[in-house]
């Protein structure tokens, strides 16, 4: 068992143009006043991160740690959620997804594919500079479109995308393997990876590359009515990489888990502020402590009902409260049986 490292935070969702959600410092002293052990970092906004000056020096790196480590706070992992998102873009996403890219890669999905994988590059070697061992991100989505069979699929078209998938995503994984850091994918709607079995059709696409590993979110299971529990059983070993993010399923006679092309407050499924959903977090710290998850809590704040500076505020009590203490000492010890004398095993058994 391991005890898992807590609190820290996501600052992608905090981000904004006023002070202290405007620059590094001024996020990692708000982060600390409130608590925070970790950050975990976003890597689109050059005001948090310059990614590819940190794959390319040493002293850059250790002054950004330094930065960080100064109040206080550890860098937990980078996030490259949005580049790896744009690994594999389908046709149907292009022009909503262009939102994210430098203008000149505005309207060339084959230029924007590239940059996306440079960009993943950079992260792996920048991880390693920031001796980080895990790294956040999304899959990228080739299939999405097609995840209800209607029209019939052709046969072997799902093979085709994931295969196309894994071709991607392999040199950006083999860097990862160079720098020794594993990749972690969000499993998340929209992403070809969103539930067990798309993760184990990528992990064998890509010949069970051993960088292949998981960023575990119950909150993406709840608003496709999977088994979260469950799902730490099938997946312990993969799972490198931890969001504590709430969420509520709540059917009606009208709208259900595809949520009827409505906003979010007005679908069944929501994201909710830990504690504030359906969510059995004292179970889901159970397992993966059980399990020796080596693992940080990061608190992901995504609500539609509550504030963000709420949210954040009460985040740091709600994950200190579930952290769990490993016990590296039995409970029974009091009443002896660490004898382990053959003779004395016989004896007891009549032998």
């Amino acid at each position: 068992m391991k005890t898992i490292k807590g609190p820290a935070i996501f600052l992608a969702q905090f981000m904004d143009d006023k002070a202290p959600y405007n620059s590094l410092d001024g996020l990692c002293k708000w982060a600390s006043d409130l608590g925070y052990k970790g950050v975990q970092m976003p890597t689109l906004d050059p005001r948090l991160i310059d990614l590819a000056k940190a794959a390319d020096s040493q002293t850059y790196c250790d002054e950004l740690l330094g930065k960080i480590n100064s109040y206080g706070l550890e860098l937990t992992e980078l996030s490259t959620h949005i580049q790896g998102q744009l690994v594999a873009v389908h046709p149907a996403h292009d022009l909503m997804f262009d939102v994210f890219v430098p203008h000149h890669l505005k309207g060339n999905p084959k230029e924007r594919t590239a940059w996306a994988i440079q960009e993943m590059k950079h992260a792996a070697i920048a991880s390693r500079r920031l001796n980080l061992k895990a790294h956040a991100t999304f899959s990228g989505s080739l299939l999405w479109p097609m995840m209800h069979p209607w029209p019939q699929q052709p046969k072997g078209l799902v093979e085709m995308g994931f295969g196309e998938l894994a071709k991607r995503w392999l040199p950006i994984l083999n860097t990862f393997d160079e720098n020794g850091v594993d990749v972690c994918y969000e499993v998340h709607p929209v992403e070809d990876i969103h539930d067990g079995d798309t993760f184990e059709r990528f992990l064998a696409a890509t010949g069970n590359h051993k960088r292949v590993n998981i960023l575990y979110d119950p909150s993406h299971f709840v608003l496709q009515q999977l088994d979260y529990i469950a799902y730490i059983d099938h997946y312990h070993e993969f799972i490198k990489a931890f969001h504590v993010k709430d969420a509520e399923f709540n059917p009606t006679g009208k709208k259900g888990a595809f949520g009827g092309y409505n906003d979010w407050k007005d679908r069944a499924g929501r994201y909710r502020s830990p504690g504030d959903g359906q969510i059995d977090f004292k179970k889901v710290f159970s397992k993966l402590t059980e399990y020796g998850c080596d693992v940080w809590a990061v608190l992901e704040w995504e609500c539609v009902i509550k504030s963000p500076e709420q949210g954040a505020r009460e985040g740091v009590p709600f994950i200190s409260n579930h952290i769990i203490d490993a016990s590296n000492k039995r409970f029974d010890n009091f009443a002896g049986g660490d004898i382990t004398d053959e003779t004395y095993l016989k004896q007891i058994l009549g032998l």
